[in-house]
């Protein structure tokens, strides 16, 4: 098991490792934009009085403030941040114990300043001041009672702008805590394979995955998928029961005290060996995987990326003869996306779909927007690859039952799917291979790669 950090932990140097990172990204933004902002942690939801959820800062907040702080504000303003929060309520040492103040988290982070919350709006121009808009309306309340508004303004925008330009790649202490979830979210799937053998229900594989994570200090970082219903490509059920001649799909990924996140996906048979067929579009998959991380290097266009997993997947079922046609025209006319109706892969950072909270403004190159194709409208990155970008590579095949019986797909595509023989392919449900990639000066480092993905080398894992 990796040795992780304390949640937490608060240096006493202002020199530390973290607040000169910090530092660095506000410094960073200064040279973007030439205005003060604001930017909110959140606050923590209750399911009922004196039980709460869990608390997730907002990922925009971590970014600069680096520490996952609860109803707290930071304003920055060339290269300088005020932090804004208040100390911890003396009667909540009973039920909590010790926690830092205000100025111990002040010099963890290198703030310049920090001042009672309340202090917020009497420092705060009004009219100058941008900030993010956050889902949490509470949060948005509050900062419109401040800010004096009611909708994102411009400015607002263009700080969005600027903070998806500054995240897309991955500064040093980034990549630290990125290649922790990963080496946590490996050990997670190989515990998930190994307890497939006893296990009786997908909960209990889930049980083994999330455990591992828990046990590093770490939290899912989304809702984890584990599951014999492959098709549902976001499944977070696990009733049911696992039986010999079903695939296991696992999407379930770790993310750090500091909010960064792994996501990995493997599929495998629960009866530790894959049927012919099963095997035979495995190995599709796995090849159009392979192939698209061979892609990855600086330059390269995501977009190109994902038609390659197309034209692959293509390529392989036409030899397989579930479709007819040449495959760069069945791609053209969309047939892949009867089995591979999603993108190639995501952003990764702080959040597993990393800043889609700013809508399209972080995955797409600006002016470019998002296609109507059945084959493309899925896309969730389409710009060129640059080094430090982290992404994910994640092609797959579904049989999806409202795509393949959907009355239109059958006319459209009657001619060019084989659907006699793709029904002998009734025991794959759903197929994802998923690595995190990072591309790199010289081409690309998969840092999911300790965990196996050959057919050969899972057979063997699970016994």
């Amino acid at each position: 098991m990796t040795e992780m950090p304390e949640p937490m932990q608060i240096p006493t140097n202002p020199s530390n490792s973290l607040a000169t990172a910090l530092r660095q990204r506000r410094e960073n933004l200064a040279g973007s934009i030439d205005m003060p902002v604001i930017l909110w942690s959140g606050k923590r939801k209750e399911r009922n009085a004196g039980s709460p959820f869990p608390f997730r800062a907002s990922s925009h907040f971590l970014y600069f403030a680096g520490l996952p702080l609860e109803d707290a504000a930071i304003r920055l303003e060339g290269g300088k941040l005020e932090l804004y929060m208040d100390d911890p309520n003396p009667k909540g040492i009973l039920w909590h114990g010790e926690m830092p103040s205000r100025d111990q988290i002040a010099r963890a982070i290198g703030a310049d300043a920090a001042f009672p919350k309340q202090e917020l709006q009497e420092r705060s121009p009004l009219e100058s001041t941008a900030t993010i808009p956050l889902q949490d309306r509470a949060v948005v309340w509050e900062q419109n009672q401040i800010l004096n508004r009611e909708r994102p303004t411009e400015l607002d925008r263009d700080l969005a702008k600027a903070i998806a330009a500054i995240r897309l790649c991955h500064d040093d202490a980034a990549l630290a805590e990125l290649l922790q979830a990963a080496a946590c979210t490996v050990q997670a799937h190989y515990a998930g394979m190994v307890s497939t053998r006893n296990a009786n229900t997908e909960a209990m594989v889930r049980g083994a995955m999330e455990g591992v994570i828990i046990a590093n200090n770490m939290q899912c970082a989304y809702n984890s998928i584990v599951t014999v219903r492959g098709e549902v490509l976001h499944n977070d059920i696990h009733h049911h029961p696992l039986k010999s001649g079903d695939l296991l799909l696992a999407d379930v990924g770790a993310e750090t005290q500091s909010g960064w996140a792994a996501d990995v996906t493997r599929t495998w048979p629960v009866s530790g060996k894959l049927s012919p067929t099963q095997r035979e579009i495995y190995n599709l998959v796995l090849a159009a995987q392979k192939t698209c991380i061979a892609k990855v290097r600086a330059g390269v266009e995501y977009r190109d990326i994902h038609l390659l997993a197309c034209r692959t997947i293509a390529e392989g079922l036409v030899a397989l003869g579930i479709l007819r046609g040449n495959p760069e025209d069945l791609v053209e006319m969309d047939a892949h996306a009867l089995f591979f109706p999603h993108g190639v892969g995501h952003l990764l950072g702080l959040d597993v779909h990393d800043m889609e909270d700013l809508g399209d403004i972080a995955g797409y190159e600006e002016s470019r927007v998002r296609s109507d194709r059945f084959g493309l409208c899925f896309l969730r990155l389409d710009r060129p690859l640059r080094p430090r970008m982290l992404v994910t590579i994640e092609p797959g095949f579904y049989q999806v039952p409202a795509i393949l019986n959907d009355r239109a797909n059958r006319e459209k595509y009657q001619e060019v799917v084989n659907w006699d023989l793709l029904a002998k392919f009734a025991d794959v449900r759903g197929i994802r291979i998923e690595d995190d990639v990072l591309v790199t000066e010289a081409g690309s480092e998969v840092l999911t790669a300790a965990l196996p993905k050959e057919p050969n080398d899972i057979e063997q894992l699970l016994g």
